[in-house]
């Protein structure tokens, strides 16, 4: 697949997805992006979990009104609006690290916020620890049976939406290195 280097990137991208297996650090790096260029960050969870993990009814609506805005970063999850932020986007950064990393990172994650009693969206908590035995959507199960999915999501991304640069991110250096690029890049805003 033909991805971009991120070195020939020439001005500052304004629409950001950030895309990647559960767990393996989309809002992490879209916070960063979002705090390093001054641009929203919009956690797509926040908009889709609802009291009790309900989706929220008013979830697309949602994403249409923020993805319709002139700079934003946000995750590329949820079928349901993969396309729509694809075709706004002006730049996808896809962490496609390991599995053991981004099992690790989830796995730790999890535990961490059951442990504090971390309160998630709309005053959701992570299910107690031993769901992970008996519930096949538990998120550590679900990294594990969904991390391969995105090579062919972005497959097809590349020929739905060919002018969609797209940034492919192996390890912890490549994501530091891209977040250099772009914060030297130059902004074409208007001020």
């Amino acid at each position: 697949m033909p991805f971009v280097d991120p070195a020939s990137l020439t001005t500052r991208p304004q629409k950001i997805l950030v895309a990647g297996t559960s767990g393996a650090g989309k809002t992490t790096l879209a916070g960063r992006i979002g705090q390093l260029l001054g641009i929203e960050h919009t956690e797509l969870d926040s908009l889709f979990h609802g009291p009790d993990w309900v989706p929220l009814e008013s979830f697309e609506t949602e994403v249409r009104r923020f993805s319709s805005e002139p700079a934003w970063v946000t995750e590329w999850q949820y079928g349901a609006v993969r396309e729509l932020l694809a075709e706004r986007a002006d730049l996808m950064l896809w962490l496609d690290l390991p599995r053991r990393t981004v099992m690790r990172q989830v796995i730790t994650r999890t535990v961490r916020r059951r442990l504090q009693r971390e309160v998630l969206w709309n005053r959701n908590m992570e299910p107690p620890l031993h769901t992970i035995l008996f519930d096949p959507d538990h998120v550590v199960r679900w990294a594990w049976r969904s991390d391969g999915r995105n090579v062919g999501r972005m497959a097809t991304v590349l020929v739905d939406v060919p002018s969609l640069p797209i940034v492919r991110l192996r390890s912890r250096e490549e994501i530091e290195a891209v977040l250099e690029v772009l914060g030297r890049l130059p902004s074409d805003r208007l001020s």
